[in-house]
Parts: C-alpha cells; structure tokens; sequence
C-alpha cells in the first residue's frame, strides 16, 4: 500500500483536511473560529487542543488556592498605604462541592470570621478607612495566584502617586470560597467607604485565568450587583496591569467624589473630559476630538 501523503491540494479535492478560509482571523481573537475540518469533523489537533482547555478550565475552578503563599506575598508588597497585616477568613461554605452547590453560602461570612473581624477591628471606633481590599478565590483561584500581586502593585504605585488625595486602606482580607457579594460584609465590618473585591473569574476555554474586580461605594450586606462597578478580564492576554490599575483608580476616585457606584458610577477614564470655566457653568464630556 503506498503512503498518503496529505496536501492542500489533495484536502480541497477531498483527501484529508480542509483548510477554512476563516483561518486569517485568528490572528485577531482566541476565539475557535477557522478551524478547518477533516472529513466532517474538526482536525485531530484542533479537537485536542480543545479538551486541553476545557480541562485547564475545570483545573482553575477545582484546584485550591495556595493561601499561604499567597498571604506571604501580599505582606511582601511595598506600599505606604497597606498595613502589613494581611487576614484570612473564611465563607459559610465549608468546602469546594458545597461553594458549587450553594452560591448564597459563598455571598456570607462563617460565623468565626465574622467574630474575628468584628473582635480585631469593627469595635474600633477610629477605624474608619477609605477601601478595603478583599482577594476572593472565587471560580478561578489560577487568576488569583498570577494576577493579583502585580495588579495590586500597579494600582497601590498609582494611589501613592496621587497629590489630590490621600487613602487610608484596611488589613488587605484573603477570603476562601467566597463570591464578590461577600465584600459587602467585609467592607461594613471594617468600617469602609469603599470596597474592591478581586475575585476568580469563570473560567472561559481560552480564559482560565481572568481577574475581576467590582467596586462598591458604602458597601453593607443586602446590595445587590447595580450597585457594583466591574473591571473584567485582567490577565496579560487581556487587560494589562497598568491599564486595570488606571481603571480601577478613575473609579475609586469617582466613587469617592460622588459617594455613589453601580449603573450610577460610568467609566470615563478613556474620555478627556473638559471643565467650562466660563461663569455659565457649563461643561461637556468630549469624545470627539481622540
């Protein structure tokens, strides 16, 4: 039997794979698009690399978070504004299958965290600080452990550098099986104006390692997601650092100006914005001269 040998040419005339002419979009997506056929089916190598992220995937939501290391390079970040205390606490559910059976329990903190908190801190009533920062497993503890310090960086650079404000931050809180709605509990029982809930984002099959960030003025159990600005997809495939962080500060700067978030609370940090100075008072947000 002589050997098949398999070209472009050979495909399109029916002997093997089929090259799409889709292909030439690749470049601009990860998105599974163009990927040719063999027969009627997908080629080998294309249905391979799609179980490799689907299990990738499956890898970021079961896999646990390593929080020691975790809280050991958190208390390593150089900023002036971060204590160097950094607490771990806990959600109300227990373990990973009852995180995925029960979203509400993951929303809430256990009853000892709960008592921590409130023993260590909320009884100080000179404790009143402008954010609380709560890093969240969530669904993808992958993202957790390769976005969460260099993001934190850039955005503590960035807060220090400011001349027109100052913050005050609380004890940076590590929360195992938790969900962003639980940053509401955490930021009322540290006394916080604001709270920024870095969590896990679902894993997407070309995305197992996204970091979303939500942002809440007045954050206190009962809020529901409109009063929540999100900055999604922070990894070096997506939204770099520098650009999340710049973000994220525009809102924390907003927020904290308005006293307000959510649907309420726009990001603009894109847009120049022009002041009138003239006695009418008027002003006008200008998108057309980029």
């Amino acid at each position: 039997m002589s050997k098949i040998s398999f070209s472009n040419s050979q495909a399109l005339s029916g002997g093997g794979t089929t090259e799409n002419p889709w292909k030439v979009l690749q470049q601009f997506t990860q998105a599974r698009i163009g990927l040719g056929r063999a027969g009627v089916s997908i080629p080998t190598k294309e249905l391979l690399e799609f179980q490799l992220s689907h299990a990738q995937a499956k890898d970021a939501v079961h896999q646990p978070l390593d929080i020691d290391k975790l809280q050991q390079d958190l208390e390593q970040l150089e900023s002036t504004l971060l204590p160097k205390t950094v607490e771990v606490v806990q959600s109300r559910a227990s373990d990973r299958f009852i995180y995925l059976q029960r979203p509400d329990l993951g929303r809430r903190l256990s009853k000892d965290s709960k008592t921590y908190i409130e023993e260590h801190y909320s009884g100080n009533q000179d404790m009143v600080c402008d954010l609380a920062i709560a890093v969240v497993d969530g669904l993808s503890s992958k993202a957790i452990e390769t976005n969460t310090l260099p993001f934190l960086q850039a955005l503590l650079d960035l807060m220090a550098n400011e001349t027109q404000q100052d913050w005050t931050l609380a004890p940076i809180t590590i929360v195992k099986q938790g969900r962003v709605a639980i940053g509401d509990e955490i930021g009322e029982l540290f006394n916080a104006k604001t709270v920024l809930v870095l969590v896990g984002e679902r894993p997407g099959l070309s995305s197992p390692d996204s970091l979303g960030l939500y942002l809440t003025w007045n954050p206190h159990i009962g809020l529901t997601d409109a009063f929540r600005n999100c900055i999604s997809n922070i990894r070096p495939e997506g939204l770099n650092y520098k650009e999340a962080a710049k973000r994220a500060l525009f809102l924390l700067q907003e927020s904290r100006r308005l006293k307000l978030s959510g649907v309420n609370l726009k990001d603009r940090s894109d847009e120049k914005v022009i002041e009138h100075s003239s006695d009418t008072g008027n002003f006008l947000v200008n998108t057309l001269d980029k």
